[in-house]
């Protein structure tokens, strides 16, 4: 069993921007690093859909380098289990901003003894993110 907690798998930073905005700039900064998305899954919409409960705004976003994600596979084809990079984004307790987590690729590939080949992709992939949430701090 691992120690590793959900703190220890995510980049996160809180905006002070409504969650409509939020996915906007999201989104905008992650192109900005070569990330597309891929899937954008409404986490409070399918919940009162598939359940009828009401759930605060709730995104996740599948977002995908083209260029590392043709590396990872080269290097190992069951690295699809682990794309695309989910970021989520969801509303905070007050409404009022919105909270940003993006999965930490170091993170997620240490786990489970991954092919050691994909340390260079990995590494380039948390460069990139971490510079999308440079610029998200700066909002």
């Amino acid at each position: 069993m691992s120690d590793m907690t959900m703190d220890d798998l995510g980049i996160r930073v809180h905006l002070d921007l409504p969650y409509e905005e939020a996915i906007e700039r999201v989104t905008a900064a992650l192109k900005e690093e070569g990330f597309g998305i891929l899937t954008h899954v409404d986490v409070k919409d399918t919940l009162k859909q598939k359940l009828g409960v009401d759930f605060r705004r709730y995104a996740i976003l599948g977002a995908c380098n083209p260029p590392l994600a043709h590396r990872a596979f080269a290097t190992e084809v069951e690295i699809g289990l682990l794309l695309p990079c989910n970021v989520i984004v969801y509303e905070d307790d007050d409404g009022q901003g919105s909270e940003v987590s993006i999965i930490d690729p170091i993170s997620m590939l240490g786990m489970g003894g991954i092919n050691p080949k994909l340390a260079p992709v990995g590494h380039e992939a948390a460069e990139r993110l971490r510079r999308v949430r440079a610029d998200l701090e700066r909002i």
